[in-house]
This record gives C-alpha cells, sequence and structure tokens, in this order.
C-alpha cells in the first residue's frame, strides 16, 4: 500500500489517507454564515477522497475577517449550517477540519475580485484593524491599532469561544492560523512586532499569545481531538522570523497540545524574496519535523500523486496539504490511487465510473 492511502490517526481521529485538502478562501459569506456554495466546495473534496477537508481560515471576531465576505464563528448561529457541511463529509468518510483565524493588520479588505485592496474604517465594508504595532503591511496602508492587554485577552478569548463553537458544529480537527501575515503570524515576527510589553520584544514574549491561544483551544476541545499550528515557517526577510525561530517555536508546542504543525511560509512583509518553485515549502516540514519530532503537514505547489508519495516516502511530513490542486481536481485522491495502484473507496454512485487496474 502506498503510504498515502495509509491511515493516520492522531490521538482519537484516524484519517482514512494522508491526502488533505487546504483552507481556502472562499469570499462568498454574508455575516460570517457558511451556505450552498461552501457545501458543494467543501462537499466535493470529501466525495473525492480527501482523507481531511479543512474549512477555510474561519474568523473568530468580525474585526478577524481578511474581508466582510469571509466565513465566521463568532456567533452560535453560524453554527447550524456548518453541522450540515460536517455531518455531509462524515457522511462520505472525511474528517471535517477548521482553520480558526484572526486576520489582524491584513483585514478590512476587498474581496479579491472586488478589487482586494485595504479598506479605511469608515470605507463601505471597512473597519478599524487591528495589530500587535501600529504598522500596515504596506506604506500607505490603514494604519492598525495597536492591541491593548485587554485587546490581546479578547482574541485569547475569542479563539476559545470559536473552538467551543466548531466542536457543536461537528469539526474533528482544529488548526490555529498562525501563518500568512496575520495576526498570530504578526506578533511572532519582530519585523510586525515592536512591543516593549511581556507580548513583544523578547522570542518568549512574542509567542506568548500563541501559546495561550493553543492552550485555550485545547481545554475547549478536550483531550481526543487533535490540535494543529499552521506557521509561516520563515518570512523570507532578513532580520525576520526564520526556520530557527520555527523549530524552537515547534519544541514548545510539542508539550502544549498540538499534534501536527503546518508548515508554510511568507505573507508577512511585503520585502518578502520567496524562492517559489514545485515543492518549495517541503524542507521547511522536513526540517521541523527531523528537529522536534513533531508531525508536520507538506505543502505548497505539489501537483502529482508521486510527488505527495515521495514526500511521505522520504520521511520528509506525515501530511500532505494540497490547495490549487484540490480546486482543479476535486477527485485528486481517486485519480492518486489509480496512479500509485491503491484501492481507496468510491461513491456508490460513481462506481459505475470507476477507474479500473489493468
Amino acid at each position: 500500500m502506498p503510504l498515502l492511502f495509509e491511515p493516520l490517526t492522531l490521538r482519537g481521529i484516524t484519517l482514512k489517507n494522508r491526502i488533505g485538502t487546504s483552507p481556502m478562501c472562499q469570499y462568498s459569506s454574508v455575516d460570517g454564515f457558511a451556505n450552498d456554495w461552501h457545501l458543494v466546495h467543501l462537499g466535493s473534496r470529501a466525495v473525492g477522497g480527501s482523507g481531511l477537508v479543512i474549512c477555510e481560515a474561519t474568523a473568530v471576531s468580525p474585526e478577524g475577517r481578511i474581508t466582510a465576505d469571509d466565513l465566521g464563528i463568532w456567533k452560535d448561529s453560524h453554527i447550524d449550517f456548518l453541522s450540515r457541511i460536517t455531518r455531509f463529509m462524515e457522511d462520505h468518510g472525511t474528517v471535517p477540519g477548521i482553520q480558526l483565524a484572526h486576520a489582524g493588520r491584513k483585514a478590512s479588505h476587498q474581496s479579491p475580485w472586488k478589487g482586494g485592496q485595504p479598506l479605511v474604517p469608515t470605507a463601505p465594508g471597512g473597519w478599524q484593524t487591528l495589530a500587535p504595532s501600529a504598522a500596515g503591511f504596506h506604506p500607505g496602508d490603514p494604519t492598525p491599532a495597536q492591541m491593548s492587554l485587554a485587546d490581546i485577552q479578547k482574541v485569547v478569548e475569542d479563539f476559545r469561544a470559536g473552538a467551543v463553537r466548531a466542536v457543536k458544529a461537528g469539526f474533528k480537527v482544529f488548526e490555529i492560523h498562525g501563518a500568512h501575515g496575520y495576526l498570530l503570524h504578526e506578533f511572532l515576527s519582530p519585523l510586525s512586532n515592536s512591543r516593549d510589553d511581556s507580548y513583544g520584544g523578547t522570542f518568549e514574549n512574542r509567542v506568548r499569545i500563541l501559546r495561550e491561544i493553543v492552550a485555550a483551544v485545547r481545554e475547549s476541545i478536550g483531550e481526543d481531538l487533535p490540535l494543529f499550528v499552521r506557521i509561516s515557517a520563515t518570512d523570507w526577510v532578513e532580520g525576520g522570523w526564520d526556520l530557527s525561530d520555527s523549530v524552537a517555536l515547534v519544541k514548545i508546542l510539542v508539550s502544549e497540545g498540538v499534534d501536527l504543525v503546518d508548515c508554510s511560509s511568507a505573507g508577512n512583509d511585503p520585502r518578502q524574496q520567496i524562492a517559489v518553485g514545485p515543492l518549495f515549502q517541503v524542507p521547511f516540514a522536513e526540517a521541523i519535523r527531523k528537529q522536534t519530532g513533531m508531525p508536520t503537514a507538506a505543502v505548497g505547489l505539489i501537483q502529482t500523486a508521486q510527488e505527495a508519495e515521495e514526500i511521505l516516502a522520504s520521511g520528509k511530513a506525515d501530511l500532505v496539504l494540497m490547495a490549487r490542486q484540490m480546486l482543479r481536481d476535486p477527485y485528486f485522491p481517486m485519480h492518486a490511487a489509480f496512479e500509485l495502484g491503491a484501492s481507496t473507496h468510491w461513491p456508490v454512485q460513481y462506481e459505475r465510473a470507476k477507474l479500473k487496474h489493468r
């Protein structure tokens, strides 16, 4: 059996294979509510055979949205439709996951197909953004408000409450978004965190809010459900957060209730110089796994069954998460099984079209 189709057990949850669908923003919500688009988008990846499907960055507060069109989990009324989606995914053998998020200074933007521009608080659809320090992502961007200690504790509690709602909605895997220049990454990196209090300055202070959120979410979801953290392993900027910082952070998270680290990179500084290419982020997952013992997920321009299998077979990661390829082909796992000579479940409705090995 190819490793790609071996089960993966994390705490009390077993993924039927090691192919996951990454969280991908759809910018298709009104007031944070999921709708038929999300049901079909996420459900089709479940029907297609992904062992894990992670719902897009889901805001734990209204001000934590990237855009006014983002999915949310800041109020109880969001639970009902999300429950419909998780039931559908589980009915088709997929574990439903959710990424809990706060966009920080990268909030209050237009959706990409509306221009993608940052919005000042007084603009239609705009609001005051929050950040560790009062500096925008780009020069000239609206200035975020530097968070007070009370603001920081509110964010921790927002993540806690979002996790409670996510459990009620039926999610079984929970990912804290600490990457891509959003709020928690902003705290981690010295490029975006110039605070001089207990949440800034030293490495220990800059990682404090993430540690507090990990503790809050772990308490909320209990001991049987897996907790992931997505990080940007490097800022790709001199003097910024780098792989050595990520390794040091993950060594802490190993003993604090985190079960897997999802290894992405960049997104926190427009000066970033990224060596983009096929599998360009896989070395981060490999290094963190080898240096910390933490299970990792590999991401980043992984497009073929052979690439995914090699990542696992060579010990570079424990899980492969795919985004663009899943948009192009929701049935990638079925096709990958055929290519690698593995057996996998097809929905009975699709059996007549099942690919057969010769």
